[in-house]
């Protein structure tokens, strides 16, 4: 999808965001010049989507060294641990944050030039590759994606995997966008995902501005569609994907496998191998975030429930391995068993970022 503005960038040493709140009435895009901000918006969702997280932890990092007043090495490395105990609280479930931050971590300590200020440009460096290396993974990822979609297939998406979620072009949605890119005739019903409504507030936005035929429909209508023959596939994205192949993913996604199941439909998860945290063995060991009740009782400000009802809201779910049919990567197509062949992409994809990282240090 065309844009004119990446989700996630660095700009006259500010973090610069797409405040994902404000779609879509509004199109803002605010810098955040301190860490605490950072954090701040990924806490509070002016930015969303794991690969963006992620990426947006990466130019926190590079924030932290930009702002440490530290003249020493130690000194900096010492500012940046604690940005990165700050950066990965703010949204526990999504692992491309803590990965991205280690990420920057390990470069300081390990692989960076001696000289504070080349210390500096080294971090910047390296978040910009993060964010360039997100682009590129879910170019990858469509490719891949779009071979298991047929022509004229209706999808069924949860959530919001586009160029609002990652850095550009999506994951799951990247998938639909590869489709449209090759010819095929897709149409999409569009989960409004309660209680932020990130499907009906901006992967309808996305799809309409792309020109992809679309239906936005109540969540609890995904299984009278699929029951009455209405999809041919399920896809969305994940937020982490344990070693075994559980996903933990937006609430509501256990729901949709389950009865995608029930109707012989093929579930995909499509996430980038930055998601697949192999030191976590299944999906009852992730971390469940827990929001404010405000986002239940309240819609943009409305009050929509009684004063003071008890409310229970977790951000994810996880479904469970058994319910997908596979996980994409931009390191191929994984099935089952997924502990092998997530690790295979693992290992491929690691061994990348390493090359790309050696190629980059022989220009500095």
């Amino acid at each position: 999808m065309a844009r004119a503005t990446r989700t996630v960038f660095w700009e006259n040493h500010k973090v610069m965001l797409i405040d994902q709140r404000l779609l879509p009435g509004q199109f803002v895009v605010t810098g955040f010049d301190s860490v605490a901000t950072v954090a701040a918006a990924i806490r509070d969702m002016v930015v969303r989507g794991a690969p963006a997280i992620g990426a947006t932890g990466a130019y926190g990092m590079a924030l932290a060294a930009h702002v440490s007043p530290a003249t020493d090495r130690d000194g900096l490395l010492r500012d940046l641990r604690e940005a990165k105990a700050m950066l990965d609280a703010a949204r526990p479930t999504a692992v491309n944050l803590s990965w991205a931050t280690a990420r920057m971590v390990e470069l300081a300590e390990h692989t960076a030039p001696s000289n504070d200020d080349g210390l500096r440009r080294a971090l910047l460096a390296e978040a910009d590759a993060i964010a360039d290396e997100d682009v590129a993974i879910n170019r990858r990822m469509g490719f891949y994606g779009a071979e298991l979609i047929q022509d004229g297939a209706n999808v069924l998406h949860h959530c919001n995997t586009g160029a609002l979620a990652t850095v550009d072009f999506g994951t799951a949605l990247g998938v639909i966008y590869a489709c449209a890119e090759q010819g095929k005739r897709i149409h999409v019903w569009v989960d409004e995902t309660r209680p932020r409504l990130q499907g009906a507030r901006l992967t309808a936005w996305e799809l309409m501005r792309a020109g992809i035929p679309m239906h936005l429909i109540a969540d609890n209508a995904a299984g009278h569609l699929m029951r009455t023959g209405q999809v041919d596939a399920v896809i969305f994205g994940a937020d982490r994907v344990a070693a075994n192949g559980d996903v933990a993913n937006k609430i509501g996604t256990y729901k949709l496998a389950v009865v995608a199941r029930e109707n012989a439909i093929p579930v995909y998860a499509v996430a980038p191998t930055s998601t697949v945290d192999l030191d976590v063995a299944d999906g009852d060991q992730i971390p469940i975030e827990e929001r404010g009740a405000e986002e239940v009782t309240h819609i943009d400000g409305v009050v929509i429930a009684p004063l003071g009802a008890p409310v229970y809201n977790p951000a994810f779910d996880v479904t469970p391995h058994r319910y997908l049919t596979a996980i994409v990567t931009e390191e191929g197509v994984c099935y089952p068993p997924f502990d092998a062949s997530l690790r295979r992409a693992k290992v491929t994809a690691e061994a990348r970022v390493h090359e790309n990282r050696l190629q980059r240090d022989k220009k500095l």
